[in-house]
This record gives structure tokens, C-alpha cells and sequence, in this order.
């Protein structure tokens, strides 16, 4: 027996509610002597740290960096070694793109190429009008390749979806992307013979993209990962007997939240929307996922004096969450993006559980080194979702 099979017989529907927040990259490695929570000014969240139980999370296992949808999937309580969640499907899904049963998707960047060479794989973040642009003038001026349908879905800033539509596609294929700075462009492979005319189809496009990108002075080329199809998997309805929300700026983490079943709540694009959606739509659910993505990106471009802004920013707006005064409330993040690094860590993440049925344990403040001394002590991020559940009491005894 597995833990959904667990939750399936011990879950039950109660007028409890759980706020899960998860501020993306939220963990970070020293700087000057200091990480940076430890550097940020947040009052609110060091008070969350005293009200409740603290501990630090690994998303996979110890050691392990993990992707944005093996982190998120393993807080929901899902392993992320038996969902192995393709990043496309999730942007795609987030994106409003319709995914057939057969078609390839995967999430795409706008970069910069200069002689020979990937410089910028984000392509200086250049603005979504120019993304729209650059998706208009492709999906209208590439050559159609015979037997394949290939579309292009803007995102924001340099990111989009590309979707490949053909008999027989498969997704058992490489990233065509270097994953850093500074290295040539590379293909798709396939990584098992059935993959290898889609494998071919890819490469084809990226190459006639780059051609007609040419003259472009950011985005002159493109990079794509995280090619899927469409998965199966249970819904958190089905295991939990929740009424789930997702409140969510970006489009794969809508993605994600569509997969498992969630309602996708309309939300502006600024921080504050966030929270106006959850008090909007309170009285209707009792799970709340709110994703806060600023900590990650700051953390991913190298800034870490932008992400301590960040943490700062998300600060404010704790009392509105205490001022709901849901029965769990948890902050936490995906997975840890220290500034230092520049991308995502196998370092654990800070995680506070505050609820009238967790003891607070004495620490003092939300940071790396403080979280870790907690009565939670150091866990995997699938015992996220059965320790809000079982202080919701929203779990029935296991066993006679």
C-alpha cells in the first residue's frame, strides 16, 4: 500500500481549510556572510516561523536538483519518480493550449545566438508584445513540414509553447537546449528508436526558426525542453475529497494545477492579485494553492539583492493570510534557487506549518538554518500533503 492508496481510504470531506503558499526558490546559500532570508527585513514571516512547526524539505531525495514539476508534485503528495511530469504538458496546459491525446508539446525559450554560441538563453527577457510578435511572424512564415502540424503559443516575457501535431509522435526525446549560457545550440535526440522521426521533425523546425530569426537582435533563436504528451493521473479531488484552487500568475504552474484537478483562479499578474483572489473565493473551497514567483526568478538570474526585494514584497501580505485564519496554514517552496547559483539547488527548503493542531517549536525565524532545527526536522516534500491533511483533520485513523 502507497500513500494514495492511504489517502483514498482515510480522506474525508470536513469544512476545514488549508492554505498552502509556496514561494518559489524560496531557499538560498550565503552571501556576504548571510543567505538571503537571512538578509531580508520580514516580520510577518518570522512571526509565522514562531507561531508554528518548522522543519526543511527535500524534494526528491537528498542531493537531488529537481525540475519545477517533480517539486510542485511532490508538495501535492505525488512521487515525482513515479509522475515524471514532462515540463511542456504544464506550460501547455497553463498556456490554454488544446493538447490532443497524440501531440508533442514542449515549453519553448526565445534566446540569443552569437557566433555559434547560446549567450542569453532568455534573450535579455524581452516583453511579451514581442514574444506575440515573434510567435505571429513564425507561425505565418515557417515552411509546413509534410505530415506535421507545428504551432507556437506566446507566453510572457521569452517563454512559449510549441505544439507538434502528427501521427505516431513521440516524447522520449533530449532537450534541444544547452541549460546554460555560453555553449552552442544543441538537437533533440531521441532517446528510443520511436522517437527519432519526431526527434527529426524538431530539429527541422529549430533550424528553419533560427534562419528566419536571423536578423532579430534578442531573440534569434530558440530552445526548447520538456517535450510531453498528454499524462494520466489522479486528480486531488479524487484522493484528498477536496474542493482544491490554484491562484497562480504563470502558465505552468496553472498547468500543473489543471492536471491535478484544481479550479485555476482568475488572478492579475501583480502580487497583490494574488491575495484578492483568495479572499474573493474563500467561501468556496477549502484547499488554496498560492504560487509566488518572484523569489525563483530572482534567484535565477544571479540577483540576489532583487530576491531578498522579493522575499520582502511576499512579507507584506502575511497578514492578510493570518487574517483568514485558515485551520493549516503553510509556507513553504518548491524546491531552493540561491542566487549564488543561479538555478535550482538540491538544498532543502525553509517549510512553517502553522495550525491550532501543531505545537509551535521555539524557532525564531523563517531561514534555512532555523527551519532546520524545527520538530519537523528534515523531510521528503510528499509528507507535505498528509501533514496539512491530518491538522485539518481531514484524515481518518489508519487501522483497527
Amino acid at each position: 500500500m502507497n500513500w494514495e492508496d492511504i489517502a483514498r481510504e482515510l480522506a474525508y470531506t470536513t469544512d476545514s481549510k488549508i492554505v498552502l503558499l509556496v514561494c518559489d526558490g524560496l531557499g538560498g546559500l550565503p552571501v556576504g556572510g548571510r543567505t538571503e532570508l537571512e538578509a531580508a527585513r520580514k516580520p510577518n514571516l518570522d512571526e509565522v516561523a514562531r507561531l508554528g512547526a518548522c522543519g526543511v524539505t527535500d524534494p526528491v531525495f537528498m542531493g537531488i536538483t529537481p525540475g519545477s514539476g517533480p517539486a510542485h508534485l511532490a508538495l501535492f503528495g505525488y512521487d515525482p519518480l513515479r509522475y515524471q511530469l514532462g515540463r511542456g504538458i504544464l506550460e501547455a496546459l497553463g498556456s490554454g493550449v488544446e493538447v490532443g491525446r497524440n501531440d508533442v508539446v514542449a515549453r519553448g525559450n526565445f534566446a540569443t545566438l552569437k557566433g555559434g554560441l547560446v549567450v542569453d538563453r532568455r534573450a535579455g527577457r524581452i516583453p511579451t508584445t514581442e514574444n506575440e510578435r515573434l510567435c505571429a511572424m513564425i507561425n505565418a512564415g515557417l515552411p509546413k513540414q509534410e505530415g506535421a502540424e507545428i504551432a507556437l503559443t506566446p507566453g510572457k516575457e521569452h517563454r512559449f509553447v510549441a505544439r507538434f501535431r502528427a501521427e505516431g509522435l513521440s516524447d522520449v526525446l533530449s532537450d534541444a537546449d544547452p541549460q546554460k549560457d555560453g555553449k552552442p545550440r544543441v538537437q533533440a535526440a531521441a532517446l528510443k528508436p520511436k522517437a527519432g522521426r519526431t526527434a527529426v521533425i524538431i530539429n527541422r523546425f529549430l533550424d528553419e526558426l533560427t534562419a528566419l530569426l536571423k536578423d532579430e537582435p534578442k531573440a534569434n533563436t530558440a530552445l526548447l525542453r520538456g517535450f510531453s504528451k498528454f499524462p494520466s493521473i489522479p486528480h486531488l479531488a479524487e484522493l484528498y475529497k477536496l474542493r482544491p484552487a490554484a491562484i497562480a500568475n504563470y502558465p505552468m504552474y496553472k498547468g500543473l494545477a489543471k492536471l491535478l484537478g484544481m479550479d485555476v483562479l482568475d488572478v492579475g499578474a501583480e502580487t497583490p492579485d494574488l491575495f484578492d483572489a483568495l479572499e474573493r473565493e474563500y467561501k468556496n473551497h477549502d484547499f488554496f494553492y498560492v504560487h509566488f514567483k518572484r523569489t525563483d526568478a530572482a534567484g535565477e538570474d544571479g540577483n540576489f539583492e532583487r530576491k531578498v526585494a522579493a522575499i520582502e514584497e511576499i512579507d507584506r501580505f502575511i497578514p492578510r493570510l493570518l487574517a483568514l485564519k485558515p485551520d493549516v496554514l503553510v509556507i513553504t517552496s518548491d524546491h531552493s534557487t540561491p542566487a549564488l547559483l543561479r538555478g535550482h539547488s538540491w538544498h532543502p527548503n525553509p517549510f512553517v506549518l502553522v495550525s491550532p493542531n501543531a505545537q509551535p517549536d521555539g524557532v525564531k525565524t523563517l531561514t534555512e538554518i532555523e527551519c532546520a532545527g524545527g520538530t519537523l526536522g528534515r523531510f521528503r516534500s510528499i509528507y507535505a500533503m498528509p501533514l496539512m491533511l491530518a491538522h485539518a483533520l481531514k484524515l481518518k485513523k489508519f487501522g483497527a
